[in-house]
């Protein structure tokens, strides 16, 4: 593990030395022909980047068990809930990274401001987190929409061929493909929210003025697991918690795009302080939507079972009698299933790219192309795709449920991470005397935000798996995907130390001016706009 301060990553150093990651012994990695990550994700890639990486399945698709669990109010409170933490995650991340764009993001970070053991298990975690994510067997759930006499596996043959021709494109491909694909979500969703209001309202074909209705019949919360009572509710509500999260998962997208942002110091301020509040104005809005429209006891919000379950959108315009528009909207989904997978591959390739660059992983996968590709990484992050052929043999709804869990702690602990992170950040800041408010992005809220990420992501993974407890409750699977983690990460933290013997930094030993003199010679004044279209497409990237 490499213990220095000072960064092995894919740039030049301040003596104008290229570093690619170099051996402990000294000995380059590629020898005299090295190539880097480059930056070429433009400030349009990157907001998309920030949004279309989170506006996915959760939301079209993972909010069906969220509803049936929790009721309309029960999912809106954990929507709400897990909204703050999001927020407070992305403002305790956009201090960082602002500062600090480097290729690995966070992981560097972590091995920066707290322990380059916490670094590993960090790094390692969030390579896990974006390897097993199940955007791939969401795709087959909405394909099975119109054809269940097909075999999954060439939905998930057809879905992997697309992601990963994506991917090897390189970062400028990724970024334009995703700026589409992002693209599409925003505009579904924006038309979903607006179509609920209207539908809602009585204007659908069946002129049905709902209301309110289904928050009073079947009632506002669910009586979690047949559990009477306040007690029934509030589990119902923290059974939506940990499914939230797996809809918020991938907001810290934009710290793995940072290493391959042009102009990082102008791009990332602006992209964390508009994305976060378009991400919770979509989320916040289509819950409640959501929960207007479809009662919580709906059967087809049954993800686990097997047979016809869909998006709560779909269930809802299906219901209103608008014909044709449900095979639209699933084909829209179904592109943003796509999308979240590419993304999911980007950003696992990128993880283990840092990991390699600080050590922590083979520096096999610092290989790179002429063009920045780190190839490498990606076909070895995409062979664990093939995970997605599970939901051949288990029932895509089952297996969606399954990396949905192990998705939600893996990116809860990745938060946590990066709010200790923060914490340490911070006392470096105050020990060195820097004054925060010279930064490139700072809150006068922390750091209370940070001690809110820490606090709320740990309880909520500690208790993510209640529902096994439960009398007659009990689910190997459910336990395995909720708890691994929980007893993993320990492991890879102290045994990191033990092998490495590495030692926590010191606040007085942290590194604030390593990669600097790169990333202010990277940093340039945007033109001003020439016309007011110009104006009004800067201000909405």
């Amino acid at each position: 593990m490499n213990v220095e301060k000072t960064d092995p990553t894919a740039y030049r150093t301040s003596k104008g030395e290229s570093s690619d990651a170099s051996d402990r012994d000294g000995e380059s990695v590629q020898g005299p022909a090295r190539h880097t990550l480059q930056r070429k994700l433009k400030n349009r890639h990157v907001a998309m980047i920030s949004i279309g990486g989170v506006i996915g399945t959760g939301l079209f698709v993972g909010t069906a068990n969220s509803l049936r669990n929790g009721g309309p109010i029960g999912l809106l409170l954990g929507y709400i809930v897990m909204g703050s933490i999001v927020y407070c995650v992305m403002i305790t991340l956009g201090e960082m990274v602002a500062y600090l764009p480097i290729a690995g993001g966070h992981i560097k970070l972590a091995e920066r401001f707290v322990d380059p053991a916490f670094s590993f298990a960090m790094g390692w975690n969030y390579w896990y987190n974006w390897t097993i994510v199940s955007e791939i067997s969401a795709a087959a759930l909405l394909i099975n929409y119109w054809n269940k006499t097909v075999n999954d596996s060439v939905w998930v043959v057809i879905c992997l061929a697309v992601v990963l021709t994506i991917n090897m494109l390189g970062a400028g491909a990724y970024g334009e493909a995703e700026f589409i694909f992002a693209s599409i979500k925003v505009i579904t969703i924006t038309g979903l929210i607006i179509l609920g209001i209207v539908i809602d309202l009585g204007g659908a074909p069946n002129h049905d003025r709902i209301g309110f209705r289904y928050w009073k019949n079947p009632g506002p919360f669910v009586q979690y697991n047949g559990i009477s009572g306040a007690k029934g509710q509030f589990l119902g509500f923290w059974a939506v918690l940990t499914e939230a999260a797996f809809s918020f998962i991938g907001t810290e997208i934009v710290a793995i795009a940072a290493g391959e942002a042009k102009n990082p110091r102008r791009t990332l301020p602006k992209a964390i302080r508009r994305v976060y509040i378009r991400i919770l104005l979509f989320y916040i809005g289509g819950t409640l939507i959501i929960g207007l429209l479809v009662p919580s006891n709906n059967p087809f919000l049954n993800l686990n079972s097997g047979t016809t379950a869909q998006s709560p959108f779909v269930i809802a315009i299906e219901t209103a009698g608008i014909k044709s528009l449900p095979s639209i909207i699933n084909a829209c989904l179904l592109t943003s299933a796509w999308s979240a997978s590419s993304s999911d591959l980007y950003t696992a390739s990128r993880a283990i790219y840092g990991l390699a660059a600080s050590g922590n992983a083979p520096k096999f996968f610092l290989k790179t192309t002429r063009n920045g590709l780190p190839y490498a990484a990606v076909l070895f992050s995409a062979a664990f795709s093939l995970l997605a052929f599970m939901a051949v043999s288990k029932g895509a709804g089952s297996v969606f449920d399954w990396f949905a869990n192990m998705t939600s702690i893996a990116g809860l602990m990745t938060w946590f991470g990066i709010s200790v992170t923060y914490l340490r950040f911070y006392k470096g800041m105050q020990v060195q005397g820097i004054d925060r408010k010279t930064l490139p992005y700072y809150t006068n809220l922390q750091p209370y935000a940070a001690w809110w990420g820490v606090v709320a992501t740990i309880t909520i993974c500690f208790f993510s798996g209640f529902s096994v407890f439960l009398k007659g409750g009990w689910n190997t699977a459910t336990f395995i995907t909720n708890y691994i983690l929980l007893i993993t990460w320990p492991i890879m933290y102290f045994g990191a130390r033990f092998y490495y013997g590495s030692k926590p930094v010191a606040a007085e030993d942290m590194d604030f001016t390593s990669d600097i003199a790169e990333i202010l010679a990277d940093t340039y004044d945007e033109p001003p706009p020439r016309n007011k279209m110009e104006a009004f497409w800067q201000w909405l990237m």
